[in-house]
C-alpha cells in the first residue's frame, strides 16, 4: 500500500498573498572600476611654519672633485692688445731708426695710439724726438734691469716714446744673471698693452740680448734692408735667430715684411738688389720703397719726424704709403 504524499499547502489567496515573498531573478550588477583621481597638492608651508631644514652631510663638506669639474666658468671677455712690431737687422745704417719713427708717426696720423721703444744704446730714436739721452734720468735700462714700470720712462712727443740712455750698453751684462732675462721687455709691456694700438721697437745693430728681448715681445718683425749686397747677406743670420726665437721663446712672432730702404733708383746695382730680394722672399717684400732723400737727414736735427718736418715731401709720403700697406695686411690677416 503506497504511502500518500501530503500535498504542499497553497498560499492563501487574498490580501495576504501580496505580502508573501516572491522569488525574482536578480540581474547581475556591473561593478564600476575605481577611477584614479589626481593627487591633491598639499598646501605649501611657509619657511617659518616648516621650521629649520634638516642639515645634510653634504652641507658640512666642501665641494667634491666632481662638483668642481662641472662648475660653470664664465667666458673671459677678450681684451684688445697692442700690435708689437720690432724693426730688426743686425747690420747698421739700414734706416731702422728712421723707419721706426716715421712709420709710427704715420700710424698716429691715421688715428692710432702709438708707443715707440728705443732699445738701441746709441739713443738715436730718443734724439730724433728732441730728447738728449745723456740727460735722461730714467731709461729702459731701469725697466729691463731694475724692473721699473715702463710707464715711468715714457715721454710724450709726436708719439709716446720709452727713452734710451747710454746705460743700455751695460744692460746685457747686468741682465746676464737674471732669470727670464729674455722676457724682461715682454713683461714690462703688459702694463701698457691696453693703452696703445701699436708698439714700435727700434733695436740695436746686433743679435744680442736686447734684440732677443724685442723679438720675444713682438708679434711681427719688419726688416729694413739697404739695397746693397752686403746688407742683404745679414738676412740669413736674422732668419736663423728668428727661428730659434720661434722654437724656444715666442712661437707667434713672424716676419711682417722686408722693406727696401735708401733706394737709389738711378743705379743698376739698387735695381738688381731689389730683384734679388723679390726672387728670394717673394710676397714678403713690401711694395713700398723708401728712396734716398735729404729730408731724412735734416729732420732729426730739428728733433722731428720727416712727416712733421716736411709733411708734403716725397719722403713723408713714402712712409704714409708703407703705413697703408701694413694696415691693409693687418685687416686681411684678421
Amino acid at each position: 500500500m503506497e504511502e500518500a504524499v501530503p500535498e504542499r499547502p497553497h498560499p492563501p489567496a487574498g490580501p495576504l498573498a501580496d505580502a508573501a515573498p516572491k522569488e525574482t531573478a536578480v540581474a547581475p550588477v556591473a561593478v564600476e572600476e575605481p577611477v584614479a583621481s589626481a593627487p591633491v597638492a598639499a598646501p605649501e608651508e611657509s619657511p617659518e611654519a616648516a621650521g629649520p631644514a634638516r642639515m645634510k652631510a653634504a652641507d658640512l663638506l666642501g665641494p667634491s672633485r666632481l662638483e668642481v669639474a662641472v662648475e660653470k666658468v664664465e667666458p673671459e671677455v677678450p681684451t684688445k692688445h697692442a700690435e708689437v712690431i720690432a724693426f730688426a737687422n743686425q747690420k747698421g745704417g739700414v734706416a731702422k731708426t728712421t723707419t721706426t719713427l716715421n712709420l709710427a708717426v704715420a700710424f698716429a696720423e691715421s688715428g692710432y695710439r702709438v708707443l715707440c721703444i728705443d732699445l738701441d744704446p746709441q739713443g738715436n730714436l730718443t734724439m730724433s724726438q728732441g730728447i738728449d739721452p745723456d740727460k735722461v734720468e730714467k731709461s729702459l735700462y731701469d725697466v729691463l734691469v731694475n724692473d721699473m714700470p715702463i710707464s715711468e720712462i715714457i715721454v710724450k712727443r709726436e708719439i709716446d716714446i720709452a727713452v734710451a740712455s747710454i746705460d743700455l750698453a751695460g744692460a746685457e751684462i747686468a741682465m746676464s744673471t737674471k732669470i727670464g732675462r729674455e722676457r724682461s721687455l715682454e713683461k714690462a709691456l703688459k702694463e701698457v698693452a691696453g693703452d696703445y694700438d701699436f708698439v714700435c721697437i727700434d733695436t740695436p745693430p746686433s743679435l744680442g740680448l736686447l734684440t732677443i728681448n724685442a723679438l720675444t715681445a713682438a708679434n711681427k718683425v719688419i726688416v729694413p734692408v739697404q739695397c746693397e749686397y752686403l746688407s742683404m747677406r745679414g738676412l740669413v743670420q736674422l732668419q736663423n735667430t728668428l727661428k730659434m726665437i720661434q722654437e724656444n721663446l715666442n712661437p707667434d712672432v713672424v716676419i711682417e715684411g722686408i722693406l727696401p730702404t735708401m733706394l737709389d733708383s738711378r743705379t743698376v746695382h739698387a735695381k738688381e738688389a731689389v730683384e734679388i730680394l723679390e726672387e728670394n722672399f717673394g710676397d714678403l717684400v713690401f711694395r713700398s720703397r723708401i728712396k734716398k732723400a735729404i729730408k731724412f737727414a735734416e729732420a732729426p736735427v730739428k728733433g722731428a719726424s720727416v712727416l712733421k718736418y716736411d709733411s708734403g715731401s716725397s719722403a713723408a709720403n713714402y712712409y704714409r704709403e708703407l703705413a697703408k700697406e701694413v694696415l691693409a695686411n693687418n685687416v686681411s690677416a684678421e
